[in-house]
């Protein structure tokens, strides 16, 4: 059983979609989400905070997904950054535990 806390920052531009993401991403016991609509609450949720993940939901542009993955991989090089397509809940979390557990090994 898994113990250690994860952290996970979603960003995306549909409020409402967001608001269901931080539930959905905050249920399991040791998964802390963190969702924002602005590459500025994005940025700033990221200085504040360390994330093991980070979603790129409904909305990103290539240009903005570009610049933030830029951002983030200066500040934490291991980070994982996906794109999330949507998809129930299930899906959510069967595809994070995917990324966890095919993320490269920096030792090698």
């Amino acid at each position: 059983m898994e113990t250690t806390q994860l952290h996970i920052l979603a960003i995306g531009r549909n409020e409402e979609i967001m608001v269901v993401m931080n539930r959905l991403l905050n249920a399991p016991n040791n998964w802390t989400g963190v969702t924002v609509t602005t590459d500025d609450a994005a940025i700033a949720a990221f200085e504040k905070e360390h994330f093991d993940i980070v979603l790129l939901c409904a909305g990103i542009t290539p240009e903005e997904e570009a610049a933030l993955t830029a951002r983030f991989r200066t500040g934490n090089p291991q980070l994982i950054i996906r794109r999330h397509y949507g998809g129930g809940s299930g899906l959510l979390k069967n595809e994070i535990l995917y990324a966890l557990d095919n993320r490269p090994n920096p030792s090698n």
